[in-house]
């Protein structure tokens, strides 16, 4: 069993015997939070700019394969001269804990904080965290931690950290210990604990009070032995939420679920046996004018020879009669817009079943308006792409601009999962008080990151075969996803 599917399962243990306690979670920090290498690339490139040496210049994380407290063997192994190496080792020790270094060059592990993010969501739920950092660095340890943790909507609390009451490197495994019995005192129960030392797992698994205790190792760089760990420990590195989250059912029920592009029979199919509320349809005319759906235009994608189209109006009629909500993402401005409100008002469906989605170089404010104006309790959204360089340039400006745009009746703003700063985005316009919907999502594990920041909605394509869907895509650019075998739910 991974270590994340073992983790998964000691927490479902744990909720069933343990209904009216708040459960913990406790995680070690350096080397199992925080990926180490960088903080010591960090100091050491530092010490080229103050001495206008290039030993470090070309020094990358993957080059790094020593603890933190042995960097003096990564400089032999550079051929630093022997001179020099004490000069840096004298720099390294005298900067590497400092208030500004922990504050600056620290970096989580991938995928971590979405793991922590996920356990914070569910319910008398806590992550604690128990460190050999001594308590003077309990201010930069904490703000430190909370930044890197702000873009993913993780936050610690000062009382659920409990550090080290000596020295550096001080009576380690004791603390450890003696921090789990503190945090049963405070009324939690611990069901796993996590961390990157072996003698400290060991040390854990000693004390008989933790005989039902699950110990994870996480297995990245660290100092002591790894024989001495017990078999017991489960160890891994790859903090995967495809190995928490067992289903949708499991996922935050406020958040929205679309499936992307239902434009060709299989993915309808795909679309009609899963059971997600939501699906999105791209609505543009064919040569002849009517309706289909299909993503791309033809002057980007020309039609293939062999090339079939969904009838708009045939598959709205086998929507409507499913009951699932639909978003239409109307592709061929103002005059596929009042086709497409004419047949839905014929249709007769609420407002709570319908989704509207345009961007806004082929739908304006009067288009935008009259949807508003026709189905005033819909969701209307647009993308927001154009707006990252004034998001990150000019917030204010870009406030403004989605209060005008607000104004124009569009209630949702949907952003991009694959851009860079897609989390900052989030943070900034569900900050604003707007409701944001996330898309462009590759993966399984893309999307239950996505799903743990609680937007208001997730697009996907839902090619997860772990959870038995298949989608197949829009059909953007001409690409459909296939599977080996083509399982589907009409196969077994």
């Amino acid at each position: 069993m991974s270590w994340m599917k073992a983790l998964a399962e000691a927490y479902r243990t744990a909720c069933e015997r343990f209904p009216d306690t708040e459960l913990m979670l406790v995680s070690d920090i350096d080397g199992t939070i925080i990926d180490m290498r960088y903080l010591v690339m960090s100091v050491l490139q530092s010490y080229d700019q103050a001495n206008s040496t290039e030993y470090f210049t070309r020094l990358q994380a993957s080059d790094i394969d020593v603890h933190e407290n042995h960097v003096e063997q990564l400089l032999e192994r550079l051929e630093i001269p022997a001179t020099e190496r004490r000069r840096v080792m004298k720099w390294y020790l005298d900067r590497r804990w400092q208030d500004d270094t922990i504050l600056n060059a620290q970096r989580p592990f991938p995928g971590v904080l979405p793991m922590i993010r996920w356990f914070q969501l569910q319910p008398n739920t806590t992550v604690g965290l128990l460190t050999g950092r001594p308590e003077s660095v309990r201010s930069a340890t904490l703000r430190s931690l909370n930044r890197i943790g702000e873009a993913h909507r993780v936050n610690f609390n000062n009382d659920v950290l409990l550090m080290n009451p000596g020295d550096w490197g001080q009576d380690v495994e004791n603390t450890k210990a003696l921090g789990l019995r503190r945090f049963e005192e405070m009324g939690y129960h611990v069901f796993a604990m996590i961390d990157n030392e072996p003698r400290v797992l060991k040390a854990l698994a000693d004390e008989p009070e933790n005989g039902e205790l699950l110990l994870l190792h996480a297995d990245t760089i660290f100092e002591s032995p790894s024989s001495s760990m017990p078999s017991s420990v489960i160890e891994g590195k790859d903090y995967a939420l495809t190995e928490l989250v067992a289903g949708e059912q499991a996922l935050p029920p406020e958040v929205q679920l679309v499936w992307h592009g239902v434009n060709d029979p299989a993915n309808l199919k795909q679309f009609i046996a899963s059971g997600v509320p939501w699906a999105e349809i791209d609505v543009r005319e064919d040569p002849s004018g009517r309706l289909i759906l299909r993503h791309d235009s033809f002057e980007t994608t020309p039609a293939l020879p062999d090339e079939e189209w969904l009838i708009y109006d045939e598959v709205m009629a086998e929507l409507v009669s499913h009951g699932v909500g639909i978003k239409l993402d109307i592709k061929g401005g103002a005059d596929v817009l009042d086709r497409v409100l004419s047949s839905v008002a014929c249709l007769q469906l609420p407002d709570d079943r319908l989704w509207f989605n345009g961007e806004l170089e082929s739908i304006g404010e009067e288009e935008f308006g009259k949807i508003r104006a026709a189905h005033p309790a819909a969701i209307v959204q647009c993308p927001i792409g154009w707006l990252n360089p004034l998001l990150e340039a000019a917030p204010d400006e870009a406030h403004r601009m989605l209060e005008l745009l607000a104004g124009w009746g569009i209630g949702r703003f949907s952003v991009n999962w694959e851009d860079a700063n897609a989390r900052v985005t989030f943070k900034k316009v569900a900050g604003w008080g707007y409701e944001v919907n996330f898309y462009g999502i590759l993966d399984l594990e893309g999307f239950l990151e996505a799903a743990v920041l609680l937007p208001r909605s997730v697009t996907s394509d839902f090619n997860f075969p772990q959870w038995q869907y298949y989608g197949r895509g829009s059909g953007q650019k001409g690409r459909r996803i296939s599977y080996p075998g083509e399982p589907g739910p009409d196969r077994p």
